[in-house]
């Protein structure tokens, strides 16, 4: 049998190993580039409402007639619901416009990727989509970061 405080060190251990995991998927600047500002406006092609992010893939009408397909990263679920966006806001077809940051990697095969910062709707309406706390750069999207001073 073991003792009390073998076990809450067990715990405690398994506790400190799986926050780690969870915060330590990716970081902002491992993956997106800030000096590489983005503005996609396009239809909505697929929407994946997965952990650890939400991505929105977006079909962006290009000059030439062809369309280029953009998987837009967004923050996990639970905080797109905090901040009104659920898997029914968007909807297959809707024509929106994403802001936010493209991908280090600037193939864009098989897709183009960036990190969403907001949302607007035909409406006008516009929706923080973004995670904070990542390394991402402040650039007032995130009605949560505090004031430059």
């Amino acid at each position: 049998m073991r003792s009390p405080s073998t076990i809450f060190l067990l715990t405690a251990c398994l506790g400190w190993l799986a926050g780690t995991g969870a915060e330590a998927h990716h970081a902002f600047a491992a993956e997106f580039d800030k000096n590489a500002p983005v503005s996609l406006e396009g239809k909505v092609t697929k929407i994946e409402w997965i952990n650890p992010h939400a991505w929105i893939h977006l079909g962006v009408p290009q000059p030439d007639g062809s369309t280029i397909v953009w998987m837009v990263e967004g923050g996990t679920p639970n905080t797109l619901l905090r901040a009104g966006l659920n898997k029914n806001t968007l909807s297959i077809g809707e024509a929106i416009v994403v802001r936010g940051y493209q991908a280090k990697d600037k193939a864009c095969k098989p897709a183009c990727k960036a990190n969403g910062r907001d949302i607007t709707f035909p409406d006008g309406r516009k929706i923080f989509m973004g995670s904070s706390g990542t390394g991402a750069p402040r650039d007032g999207a995130d009605p949560r970061e505090p004031e430059r001073r």
